[in-house]
């Protein structure tokens, strides 16, 4: 197994598993998406993909037609989507992805967050380069030989294909999701999710004492209400 693998086996055991949290996060997606694209999935790929990872993470009926309807409305705002980059302590890159309405606020929080963590925010393209931006999927395990789908997505940018608990899991470039989304729907692939994630290159092992100075960070950082995605370069403790 590659790097994205282990990078996504970390990420089951990620603080983002509370599901109010989740459910936030997947409202201002479809918030973000009716904006940008309107309110039909057939003719919005970026919406269609977001209702796909609702139905994934269960988020209950009510909670999406209250997104929708928030879209729509003309007096709700536009969120802004801004990438924030920054050091904790100990040396390790963090890199905050947001989706705000008020970018004053958000500057401030964090800025705050990490003043009072020991950390320090960065400028744009201080820490950036450390990550990959990839794209991923989860389609139904309907049978299909991984090796032979790997090969047949190469051509559409996948790097990596495997199998695990949850189906057959795709990764590749950021710029790659538009092709392989319309690969996969062509050929009657069900995807039942898909997103973005900022691979680190390269991670750095902390002690037990140092893990826990950045984690203090972490949470402080994940609790905000306009952070979308948190990443870093801490080698993560893997589980079995």
């Amino acid at each position: 197994m590659g790097r994205a693998f282990e990078f996504r086996k970390a990420r089951k055991f990620k603080r983002w598993g509370q599901m109010s949290r989740t459910f936030t996060r997947i409202g201002k997606d479809i918030v973000m998406a009716i904006k940008e694209g309107g309110p039909d999935p057939e003719s919005n790929s970026r919406l269609r993909a977001v209702m796909q990872n609702a139905k994934a993470a269960n988020m209950p009926k009510d909670n999406v037609e209250r997104a929708i309807k928030r879209a729509t409305d003309k007096d709700t705002s536009n969120y802004k989507e801004i990438v924030f980059e920054g050091y904790a302590p100990h040396g390790i890159a963090i890199l905050v992805e947001t989706a705000s309405d008020n970018n004053n606020r958000t500057v401030a929080n964090l800025r705050s967050y990490f003043s009072k963590c020991d950390g320090a925010l960065g400028t744009s393209g201080s820490v950036v380069f450390m990550f990959d931006h990839t794209c991923n999927f989860r389609i139904e395990n309907d049978g299909t030989d991984p090796e032979e789908l790997e090969l047949e997505l190469i051509d559409y940018g996948a790097e990596e294909v495997f199998v695990d608990d949850d189906g057959i899991i795709i990764y590749a470039p950021f710029e790659s999701f538009g092709s392989i989304q319309k690969y996969l729907e062509e050929n009657n692939k069900e995807i039942l999710s898909s997103g973005f994630e900022r691979i680190a290159q390269v991670t750095k092992q902390l002690t037990p004492e140092q893990e826990a100075d950045v984690n203090k960070l972490l949470e402080k950082i994940e609790e905000d209400d306009d952070v979308q995605n948190v990443y870093h370069t801490m080698d993560a403790q893997l589980e079995d």
